[in-house]
């Protein structure tokens, strides 16, 4: 297929930064940092892409011992950076307008790690240093559907344009009903990976829009693709749900015509548009055909509002051919929501290495890709009615209907403790996710466990500790001594527990080592598999290598978390948030002994003194009493209650609402 790459490449209209960009952002663009440089504990091992306002680099995350694309915040046109490290805004003048873009950067990733399905990127954190931003992402296997669509030989017919597109479709009504609009969506920042399943890239445009107050850095767009509102913004030109309608048909227009419509902008002077329902007659849906036409009104009004009325006139709704032929026939009613969750790292807009490669692939409760599944159960027969003198029938038991199981838990890609953890992270549902505050360090023979916790949902609450030292899992709670594992919406958890007659502790014991505590909030009560944890003590303790050996045998990571427990005719939905924090064990510091004094020899006695034993001796002066030593235990009563009240602080601005 070929395609009109002027249409398809994205251009910067006005705005400082194509006003100013200086020759040398150009001529040398490599502003990425060095292969090696540690983030964290994320350690860049190979640069993926390099764009005109970002960086996206392949890194090594060391405390879950995984692979993650880095995205840096990094508009050439206006930084630089400056020794090594730090990104420097050029010029003064740009200044604002960096921070601007800065503050989109930071936006866009709390969003995206708000959402969660299948056909949208996944953030996995984001944070802000060395004078930009970053966030962290999976990192997998996938090629755009630029690609895809150059290597075939003729154009895909409209079972495959659906199955590609209508989970974005999908995806950009969720987003949508934030106030949240993509304003980018093209065949380059919309990846496929296995069995076609598709993955929408590159919120770079994307940010949140309260009321009609907006501030764009500039317009950024693919002139193909744009619709004539995102040229620049005036009263009855606003930007929102139509926008993305109009480039998702774009992209449909280019799948079938093999080039993108004509820019908007020159359309509004002259159409020189070509109807699909006249170009491609006969190889497509009428409907279909007409239908995309309808989305690629230049006038904004003239569009579909909304994801939901661009699938009803793409015919891609419950009356659809193509939707019956692919479902029972039975009538339609309910949409349970079951397939895998796909979460891709981005490429740097404009220039990239290529595809990214590798990695994990993550699987959770979302839509299908292929299409939408509906059923119903049939109607129930009438009960028969008695005749006069028919014997009685015999009464029917009602039993209840069995309970309703989960989605299968998935499997780690490998075989090891460290990716069962990466596993569990990944299938994690955002809606259940525990916040967990712990410290970074603990000292071998001073301190125990501490942590403060607050949960997003209702729920069952697991503690997991993987002690490097000794190789084993803990799990720590619920535990022999504390069983109620109960937790509410924006309930607090504290270890050490308050109000408890025995409270239990996990102290850190030589050798060095490390801990990584593992936070699972279930929407169910969890059952754990025998023989894997056995109890010690107040605790269940599992050895890594047995873990491991499950996990090889074909376990799946349930037997590092539990599987829900489905009660019967109550539905089991699997659902849990779960949350890692990495904690480093310390030898305490080297005791400094004060220097030893030999004893004094006592004085000899005066010659008078022994002459005339009669005589009062002279009382010694009163000495000072000695300061009261506190009594054992109180000065760590007293660290204890300090901590705590910390923690308690902490907890409160955990659980305040962001403003």
């Amino acid at each position: 297929m070929s395609a009109n790459d002027d249409d398809d490449k994205t251009v910067v209209l006005g705005g400082a930064a194509a006003a100013a960009r200086p020759p040398a952002a150009a001529e040398n663009p490599h502003n990425a940092l060095p292969i090696g440089f540690r983030l964290g504990e994320f350690e860049i091992i190979d640069l993926v892409g390099e764009g005109g306002f970002g960086i996206v680099y392949l890194a090594q995350d060391h405390s879950l011992e995984r692979k993650v694309a880095l995205k840096e915040y990094m508009p050439a046109s206006l930084a630089s950076r400056s020794g090594n490290t730090t990104v420097s805004v050029r010029s003064e003048r740009h200044r604002d307008t960096f921070e601007i873009g800065r503050r989109s950067f930071v936006n866009e990733a709390r969003l995206l790690a708000q959402f969660d399905h299948p056909a949208l990127v996944k953030v996995y954190r984001f944070w802000e240093d060395n004078g930009t931003a970053y966030m962290a992402m999976p990192y997998y296997d996938g090629k755009t559907l630029r690609e895809v669509l150059k290597q075939r030989a003729s154009a895909p017919d409209e079972s495959w344009i659906r199955k590609v597109l209508a989970p974005v479709v999908d995806a950009l009504e969720l987003i949508h009903r934030e106030s949240c609009f993509h304003r980018d969506v093209a065949p380059d920042n919309i990846m496929l990976l296995r069995d076609d399943r598709p993955v929408l890239l590159d919120f770079g445009a994307a940010r949140r829009v309260i009321g009609d107050m907006t501030q764009a850095l500039t317009v950024i767009l693919k002139p193909g693709y744009a619709p004539i509102e995102q040229y620049a913004e005036m009263p009855g030109m606003q930007q929102g749900p139509w926008t993305d309608v109009y480039a998702l048909a774009a992209v449909i227009y280019f799948m079938i015509v093999g080039k993108t419509p004509p820019p908007s902008v020159g359309r509004m002077m002259q159409d020189s548009y070509q109807p699909l329902a006249e170009l491609a007659a006969g190889r497509y849906g009428d409907r279909f055909l007409r239908g995309v036409d309808h989305c690629l009104r230049v006038r904004a009004e003239e569009r579909p509002q909304s994801m939901a009325e661009m699938r009803e006139l793409l015919g891609w709704g419950l009356d659809s051919p193509l939707f019956a032929a692919s479902t029972p026939a039975e009538p339609a009613r309910g949409r349970p929501r079951e397939s895998e969750r796909i979460a891709v790292s981005p490429a740097a807009s404009n220039g990239s290495k290529g595809l990214i490669a590798g990695g994990v692939v993550a699987l959770v409760a979302a839509l299908a890709a292929g299409g939408y599944w509906w059923t119903r159960p049939a109607a129930e027969p009438a009960p028969p009615t008695a005749e006069a003198g028919a014997p009685a029938a015999a009464p029917v038991v009602q039993t209840p209907p069995p309970a309703v199981p989960p989605k299968a838990l998935p499997r780690p890609a490998q075989p090891t403790l460290a990716e069962a953890l990466a596993t569990t992270l990944g299938h994690a549902d955002p809606g259940l996710l525990p916040g967990l505050q712990a410290p970074a360090s603990v000292v071998i023979g001073q301190d125990t466990l501490k942590l403060a916790l607050a949960s997003l949902g209702a729920g069952h609450l697991y503690l997991f500790l993987w002690d490097s030292a000794d190789d084993r899992v803990y799990r720590l709670f619920p535990n022999a001594l504390d069983a109620d594992n109960a937790i509410g919406p924006g309930d607090a958890f504290h270890v050490p527990r308050p109000l408890m007659d025995k409270p239990w502790a996990y102290a850190a014991k030589a050798p060095v080592g490390e801990w990584r505590l593992l936070a699972v909030v279930s929407e169910q009560a969890r059952d754990f598999p025998q023989g894997v944890f056995t109890r010690e003590g107040e605790f269940f303790v599992a050895h890594r290598t047995a873990l491991e050996s499950a996990f090889a045998a074909g376990a799946d990571i349930g037997a590092l978390i539990g599987t829900p427990r489905c009660v019967t005719a109550t539905p089991c939905s699997g659902r849990y948030g779960a949350q890692v924090a990495s904690i480093q064990e310390a030898l305490p510091p080297p005791r400094v002994e004060s220097p030893v004094q030999a004893p004094r020899a006592p004085a000899p006695r005066p010659e008078a003194a022994m002459a005339a034993p009669s005589q009062p001796a002279v009382p010694p002066a009163a000495e000072k009493p000695p300061a009261r030593k506190p009594a054992r235990g109180e000065d760590s009563l007293k660290a204890e209650r300090e901590y705590m009240q910390q923690l308690n602080k902490d907890l409160d601005k955990l659980l305040q609402p962001e403003r």
